[in-house]
C-alpha cells in the first residue's frame, strides 16, 4: 500500500537562475515520479532562496532607477512571485515525466500563505539576509524611510535582514487537502509559504519575514496526516563531526539522540539543524510517522530503507 509523503526540496534541486532551473526540474521530476510510480501520494514543498533573492534584487534595481515612480516591493509579494514561477516549471516537469510513464494524474501549484505569530521572538531578532548588497549610505536611507534592518556582511557591503518565524497555520490547507484527495500531485508552501499576520476583519497582512521551508513542510505533513516527511538535501545521510577525521554517518536517529547532538552543536544553523529539528518534530507527532533525510536521487531507496537517515520515535 502506498504512503502519503511530503517532500521538502532543497534549493540545490532547483538551480540558481532560470536556465538552471528549467534543466534542474527535469532531474528533480524523475526522482519524485519514482515515488509516485510506486503508488505513493506525493506533496512537494520547495525552497526559494536563490529565486526570491533574484526577484528582490530586480525589484530593488527598479526602485533605484526611478524612486518617484517605483516603490519598494514587499518581501511577501516577492515570495508569491517565486512560488508562481517555480511551481510553473516544476508542475510542467512532473506532468511531462508522468505522461512519459503512462501515469494519469493532475498536478497543481497552490499559492500558499502561512500564518505566523506576531509575537514570535524572531521578529525581535531578524537574522535572515535577503536581497542585494548596499552601501552604508543606501542602507541608512532605507532604514530611515522604510524601517528595514541591515547588517554588514564580511566587508562586502550591507544587506537587509528579516525575521524567520515558525509557521503556525497553513491558510490554504483545505484546498491542498481537496487536491490530494482528488489524486493530484500538489506543490505547496513554496519557499516556506508567504508569511502572513492576522490583522482583524478577516484580513491577512504579508510579513517581512522568511519561513524555513523544512518547518513549513513539517507542519504541512502533520496537517495532512502524512506517513513520511522526506527532507532532500546535498548529502546522503546526516553526519556528526562533519568534515572531521572522526566523521560518522547516521543510519537512524531517535528524538533523544538528535536532541543530544543538537545540544553538542553538531548541526549547522541554517543548514542541517532545521532539517533535523523538523524531522524530529514530525517523527514524534504521532505513532507510526517517520522522517527521512537524504539525497534527491536516493529518495525512493530511502523510503525502502536502503539509505538515508531515518528519524523515528
Amino acid at each position: 500500500m502506498g504512503k502519503r509523503i511530503v517532500i521538502a526540496l532543497g534549493g540545490n534541486a532547483l538551480g540558481k537562475n532560470l536556465p538552471e532551473q528549467m534543466e534542474a526540474v527535469q532531474h528533480t521530476a524523475r526522482a519524485i515520479v519514482d515515488l509516485i510510480e510506486q503508488g505513493n501520494e506525493v506533496i512537494v514543498v520547495h525552497g526559494n532562496g536563490p529565486q526570491v533573492g533574484m526577484i528582490a534584487n530586480a525589484m530593488t534595481e527598479l526602485t533605484r532607477s526611478d524612486p518617484q515612480k517605483y516603490i519598494p516591493c514587499p518581501l511577501s509579494v516577492c515570495g508569491a512571485m517565486s512560488q508562481g514561477y517555480i511551481g510553473y516549471d516544476l508542475q510542467n516537469a512532473l506532468r511531462e515525466e508522468m505522461e512519459r510513464r503512462g501515469i494519469t494524474r493532475g498536478v497543481a501549484t497552490v499559492l500558499t500563505q502561512v500564518e505566523v505569530d506576531p509575537e514570535d521572538p524572531a521578529f525581535k531578532n531578524p537574522t535572515k539576509p535577503i536581497g542585494s548588497f548596499m552601501t552604508e549610505d543606501e542602507a541608512e536611507q532605507l532604514k530611515r524611510d522604510r524601517g528595514y534592518d541591515f547588517v554588514e556582511d564580511s566587508g562586502r557591503g550591507y544587506r537587509r535582514v528579516v525575521a524567520s518565524p515558525k509557521p503556525r497555520r497553513i491558510v490554504e490547507l483545505d484546498t491542498i487537502s481537496s487536491l490530494v484527495a482528488a489524486d493530484h500531485v500538489v506543490i505547496a508552501c513554496g519557499g516556506g509559504g508567504i508569511p502572513v499576520l492576522p490583522t482583524g476583519n478577516h484580513h491577512l497582512k504579508g510579513a517581512a519575514a522568511v519561513i524555513d521551508k523544512d518547518f513549513a513542510a513539517e507542519l504541512l505533513a502533520e496537517s495532512l496526516d502524512a506517513d513520511y516527511l522526506v527532507i532532500l538535501t546535498a548529502v546522503e545521510k546526516v553526519a556528526v563531526n562533519f568534515g572531521k577525521p572522526d566523521q560518522q554517518w547516521l543510519d537512524e536517529l531517535t528524538p533523544e539522540t538528535a536532541d543530544k547532538y543538537v545540544d553538542e552543536g553538531q548541526f549547522a544553523p541554517g543548514s542541517m539543524l532545521p532539517k533535523v529539528q523538523a524531522a524530529v518534530k514530525f517523527a514524534g507527532s504521532k505513532p507510526g510517522r517517520s522522517a527521512l533525510i537524504t539525497l534527491l536521487d536516493r529518495a525512493a531507496d530511502g523510503i525502502a530503507g536502503k539509505t538515508g537517515t531515518i528519524v523515528r520515535a
